[in-house]
């Protein structure tokens, strides 16, 4: 997950020497490839994950076994569904954010490619689940950093091209994201049939049935929720943004990187946290669950805090690396110094949200995913429309839903831990 933040840096800065408009077009898709993601791997992926290991922690190794092929029927459905959506209607969602002109055609070139390989980011996400449900985190970390070591410079050439060969522009990446995740996906295929769940799964003989859908569903659907609250917070957000011009959607893509850039340390712990919880909370150990949660929650707020009260104090420091143009600079700072010292209770929040899938305890974190998406958008058009704020006060709100978020899901785990009133 470390590994991932230097790539999703190199990624912005390729895209960056394209100019402006391929910032902001990038900054329009943002939004929803990061929802794509983030329901493959955290949401439904970490319904995937949770289901395993409750399976295992209880004994129920056929159960295991069978969730397999469970997992691929779903990883199939939901990216057929994820690119027909691109293609149907992101274009008009583009030009209710604000996307107009070079930047549109920029987000376009670029997500008509990006969603049409969906099938290898769910599958790939699905292996990867099912990995680290069974308590191996090492095969998908280390294939994990396999690819990233082949995708930097692979969309480096196909961006920007190589020598007198011209890039691809906008097409790059999401050609060199498409290609290494199809490879991730054969090297965690392989591990899977090799057996490195502890059991080794078949996909003959084995009927599909409600309830182990449903073992999966029950945790995934109400954190793709969850997800899909928080993108559309981002994309009312960037709608907002896109008010005050093409600068200062670029000024905030750049910002706003740097927040789905500290995501993953956090998902790096709340996988952890998943499984671990998961293990325990079938085996009805819920102090212990309880005791994990925390660790990692803590955990978090330290490591994603202190990424986040660096770039408040160095802001152009950070904006300087993509781009040298002042207005953008000046929307960049002005988001990293009002939102990133917030990092902190974001990680928190949303370590504790994967250890409550393992807990399969998801009403709170979705609770708070509501509130943090009403106070931000709210805030923010009451601070534009009302108090003449400009765009610091976007961000402000943004800063408040941010901090609201990680206090009312630790707040809720501190008051009333899992299984207080349980016998074990």
């Amino acid at each position: 997950m470390v590994v991932q933040v230097f790539v999703a840096i190199a990624e912005t800065w390729f895209i960056a020497r394209l100019g402006a408009d391929a910032l902001a077009g990038f900054a329009l898709v943002l939004p929803f490839l990061v929802l794509m993601h983030n329901t493959a791997n955290g949401g439904m992926g970490g319904g995937v994950a949770a289901a395993l290991a409750r399976a295992l922690g209880g004994g129920r190794l056929e159960d295991a076994c069978a969730l397999v092929l469970h997992a691929l029927v779903l990883a199939v459905a939901f990216a057929l569904a994820f690119a027909v959506l691109a293609w149907t209607i992101a274009s008009a969602l583009y030009r209710l954010m604000g996307g107009s002109g070079l930047a549109l055609e920029c987000a376009l070139a670029f997500s008509d490619v990006v969603f049409s390989g969906a099938a290898v980011v769910w599958t790939s996400a699905f292996f990867s689940a099912l990995l680290r449900g069974a308590g191996d985190a090492v095969t998908p970390g280390r294939y994990g950093l396999l690819m990233s070591i082949v995708y930097v410079p692979l969309a480096g050439v196909l961006t920007l091209g190589f020598g007198e060969q011209p890039g691809l522009g906008m097409v790059g990446p999401a050609v060199a994201g498409i290609v290494t995740m199809g490879g991730s996906t054969l090297l965690l295929a392989r591990a899977v049939w090799r057996g490195k769940l502890g059991v080794v799964p078949r996909l003959d003989g084995v009927k599909l049935q409600r309830r182990l859908f449903g073992e999966i569903l029950r945790v995934g659907v109400m954190s793709s929720f969850t997800t899909l609250v928080a993108s559309l917070a981002a994309l009312l957000m960037t709608g907002l943004v896109g008010r005050f011009g093409t600068d200062a959607l670029a000024g905030y893509g750049i910002g706003l990187r740097l927040e789905y850039m500290v995501a993953p340390l956090a998902y790096g712990i709340g996988t952890g946290l998943t499984t671990m919880v998961g293990v325990a909370s079938g085996a009805l150990h819920w102090k212990r669950a309880t005791r994990v949660a925390w660790s990692g929650g803590l955990l978090a707020f330290a490591a994603i805090g202190a990424v986040g009260w660096t770039a408040a104090l160095l802001p152009e420091t950070w904006s300087r690396l993509f781009t040298s143009d002042p207005q953008v600079i000046a929307a960049s700072v002005s988001y990293l110094t009002r939102v990133a010292p917030f990092y902190c209770l974001f990680g928190l929040g949303f370590a504790l949200y994967f250890a409550g899938q393992g807990a399969g305890r998801m009403t709170v974190p979705v609770a708070a995913g509501l509130v943090r998406v009403g106070v931000a958008t709210a805030g923010g058009w009451f601070a534009v429309e009302k108090l003449g704020m400009g765009l610091d006060g976007v961000f402000a709100a943004m800063a408040v839903g941010m901090a609201v978020y990680g206090c009312v899901i630790a707040g809720s785990l501190l008051a009333a831990p899992w299984g207080h009133r349980r016998r074990p």
